[in-house]
């Protein structure tokens, strides 16, 4: 193989895996409804996602790990700013269901977020 038909090769692969990767981002962000039709923006910032919904920043960059799966620290908008919880986004495709535990993960709370 040519060192030119190489680097067409490794460059079209790259490119491929990029779009892949901004593909599985792309479905999960924009407008959602959490409970009471409470309005919840996701977007995607730096090599993860952010939500906010209100003046709450609810998520800031949390990262993927899994397929349409992220993780990372998070913030309750009707709960006291001070207080994190160890938070998993998951995305199917017609909803978000967010989940936050805290006390190493004995106590849980989720929500289904919708279109």
């Amino acid at each position: 193989m040519t060192l030119k038909k190489s680097l067409f090769i490794t460059t079209a692969m790259t490119l491929a895996i990029s779009f892949t990767a901004a593909a599985a981002n792309a479905g999960v962000t924009g407008n959602w409804k959490r409970k009471g039709n409470q309005p919840v923006k996701i977007w995607k910032c730096g090599k993860g996602l952010c939500a906010q919904s209100g003046g709450t920043r609810m998520f800031n960059g949390i990262r993927k790990t899994g397929k349409n799966t992220w993780k990372g620290s998070m913030k309750h908008p009707d709960m006291p700013g001070f207080m994190t919880f160890n938070g998993t986004v998951k995305y199917t495709g017609s909803s978000v269901k967010v989940q936050g535990c805290m006390v190493g993960g004995s106590m849980c709370q989720s929500e289904t977020w919708r279109k």
